[in-house]
């Protein structure tokens, strides 16, 4: 069982604390929409296969073995997050994740998941 507080009073230094290196509300909107990009299995199984390197639709429906036009529309919503780019090669587009930014994320979001796993 979670443990609360019996007493209820505010602590002046402690907030002041917390309000000292507050974020900005639109830094964190943001992060919140990137977070919820990602916040989907499949959005997240296709980052993970793209941290191997470029991949284009066709191979990404191979590899999670789901249809092209499944795996399209998940593409969309994540370069819209900006967490996957695409590189046009004649006819096929090829796509990365947008930078290293996004593969730590997933790596952190694993790991704490390891860790928590193996409590």
């Amino acid at each position: 069982m979670d443990e609360i507080c019996e007493v209820r009073c505010i602590h002046p230094a402690n907030v002041a604390r917390a309000n000292l290196g507050r974020t900005e509300a639109r830094e964190l909107e943001e992060a919140a929409a990137l977070l919820g990009a990602m916040a989907d299995p499949t959005r997240v199984k296709i980052l993970d296969a793209l941290r191997m390197g470029e991949l284009c639709v066709c191979d990404l429906a191979a590899v999670l073995q789901m249809t092209v036009s499944a795996v399209s529309h998940q593409l969309r919503l994540l370069k819209a997050a900006r967490l996957v780019r695409g590189r046009k090669d004649g006819k096929v587009v090829f796509y990365t994740l947008d930078d290293e930014h996004v593969e730590r994320i997933l790596d952190t979001a694993l790991e704490h998941c390891r860790e928590r796993g193996a409590q």
